[in-house]
């Protein structure tokens, strides 16, 4: 008796990733050279740029592209696919990532201006103050979002954002994006909305908590679609 086959998800980014590979190793775009810029890759590929970047990133990882931030990407001098592929094959891309936080998280900051515990807006509240008090902040910043995931008042919801969360941390595309995009000031920019969504928190206020999380999940998207030809920036040790 025969047997099914598995079916496997092939993300977009990752059909992006191949094809530009496929061209790299039969020497349409030679070693150091530039490839082309994301927007023509994107218009070249009828795919958004956002498709592109996480592509580019998984390239990267993968040995055969060098991102130089405010200069392009460049084919590696050395043959790709040196570096482990396997982990960024099996990589949810950020995009798709925060698209899914957007769906979830307003509406949590929502319930939880009207559910949360005095002891859950103190959790918050100190997962908000410890993220300007440490060269760490990523982990003030995950427990900030979680704390007020757990204090919607749903077990589902909070569960869902702490599951995107794993499929986040665990994310290579995700973390390397981060590196190139996520500085100082930038995190100092994600402070201050989070200062607005505490403040929406402590009022009660659902709405404005809402709207808050909202404004603040979609200005990571915009800080993460930075043009590598524009940004400034320098490039991160390997990973």
């Amino acid at each position: 008796m025969s047997t099914f086959q598995a079916v496997a998800v092939t993300r977009l980014y990752r059909m992006i990733a191949d094809q530009i590979a496929g061209r790299i190793k039969a020497g349409d775009f030679p070693r150091g050279r530039r490839l082309p810029s994301e927007r023509d890759l994107a218009e070249q590929l009828q795919v958004s740029r956002a498709s592109i970047r996480e592509a580019l990133i998984a390239l990267e990882i993968e040995g055969y592209v060098e991102v130089r931030v405010g200069t392009g990407v460049f084919v590696a001098d050395k043959d790709g696919a040196a570096a482990d592929p396997v982990r960024s094959r099996d990589d949810i891309g950020p995009f798709d990532l925060l698209e899914a936080r957007l769906i979830v998280e307003p509406e949590c900051a929502g319930m939880a201006a009207q559910h949360a515990t005095p002891a859950q807006l103190a959790a918050i509240r100190e997962a908000h103050e410890g993220m300007s008090l440490t060269d760490s902040p990523g982990r003030h910043d995950r427990e900030f979002h979680g704390a007020i995931a757990a204090a919607c008042g749903n077990a589902a919801l909070a569960a869902s954002v702490a599951h995107l969360w794993s499929l986040t941390l665990s994310s290579s595309v995700y973390r390397r994006m981060q590196d190139y995009f996520v500085d100082a000031k930038v995190w100092a920019t994600a402070h201050a909305e989070h200062q607005r969504i505490l403040t929406a928190l402590m009022a009660r206020d659902p709405i404005r908590a809402r709207h808050a999380m909202h404004a603040h999940l979609l200005g990571i998207l915009a800080r993460l679609r930075e043009d590598f030809g524009d940004a400034p920036g320098k490039i991160p040790p390997d990973t």
